[in-house]
This record gives structure tokens, C-alpha cells and sequence, in this order.
């Protein structure tokens, strides 16, 4: 421990929401929103570990596959670019904008912002983490024609 560093003691208070969760990635789970093309897996929820504000998790996008089109309602969402080069798409007054990413890049996106990912690489997968707002994933698929 770092010199003056204090461990605090717990108040006493054996409470659900009142200890730390490890969420070992073997117990990831896929059973939370997806969208076409890509595989998303829950590791922090209200449902998994009692989070009131926050999810988390990741979304694998196989080489050469893109997303449907979506957005996550009133949920703000962060993203770390784990592995791969995925390109985030999206419109802006009725022009497709193209934002490519690599290995270390963060992205936010605001809430309900109409968006897809796409994988280039035709060898490689790309693995992002997500942060959202809410506690749970709000996924809103919507036609791929946009």
C-alpha cells in the first residue's frame, strides 16, 4: 500500500449494492440486446451485479460484417476500441459520415444517435467495450436502408 494510503473499514452495511463485483470474462453473458452482425456480452448490469447507472460490456464484430443500423435511446455510450479497426457510421444531414478507429481510440455517443459499426478486415475481428448510462443495454434496431 502507497505511504499514507488508508484502508478504509466498511460501515457495516452487508448490503447487494454495498460490495465490489469481479465479473471474471468466462461469465460474460450474450443473453442482453444485440443487433444483427455484431455480438455484444454483458458484464456489468442492473440484472448482473446490481448497477443502477451504469452497464458495461463488449461487442464483437466478425471480419468483413457490419451492424444493423441502431441507437441506444436515452443512453449516452462510451467506447473503447479493444482490438481491430471497426468504422462507426452515421448520418449527418443526409450525408453519410465514415469514423475510423483503431486500437486505443475512445468514441461517445450521445443519446439516440442513429449509428452501425462495420468491420473492414477480412481476417481480423474487432472488439470494442462499451460503457452506457443506463443499466441495462438499450438497443433500438432500425431498417438497414439508412
Amino acid at each position: 500500500m502507497a505511504r499514507g494510503t488508508k484502508l478504509i473499514k466498511s460501515t457495516g452495511e452487508e448490503q447487494w449494492s454495498n460490495r465490489l463485483h469481479h465479473v471474471p470474462n468466462s461469465e460474460l453473458a450474450e443473453d442482453t440486446a444485440q443487433s444483427s452482425g455484431m455480438r455484444r456480452r454483458e458484464a456489468i448490469s442492473g440484472a448482473k451485479t446490481g448497477s443502477e447507472k451504469i452497464w458495461m460490456g463488449e461487442s464483437h464484430l466478425e471480419p468483413a460484417t457490419r451492424s444493423a443500423n441502431h441507437h441506444h435511446g436515452d443512453s449516452e455510450t462510451g467506447i473503447y476500441v479493444l482490438r481491430g479497426n471497426p468504422v462507426f457510421v452515421l448520418l449527418e444531414a443526409d450525408e453519410e459520415i465514415r469514423i475510423e478507429t483503431r486500437p486505443g481510440d475512445y468514441l461517445f455517443v450521445p443519446p439516440h444517435v442513429a449509428h452501425r459499426e462495420e468491420n473492414p478486415s477480412v481476417t481480423e475481428e474487432a472488439v470494442v467495450i462499451l460503457a452506457r448510462s443506463t443499466q441495462e443495454a438499450i438497443v433500438v434496431n432500425l431498417s438497414n436502408e439508412a
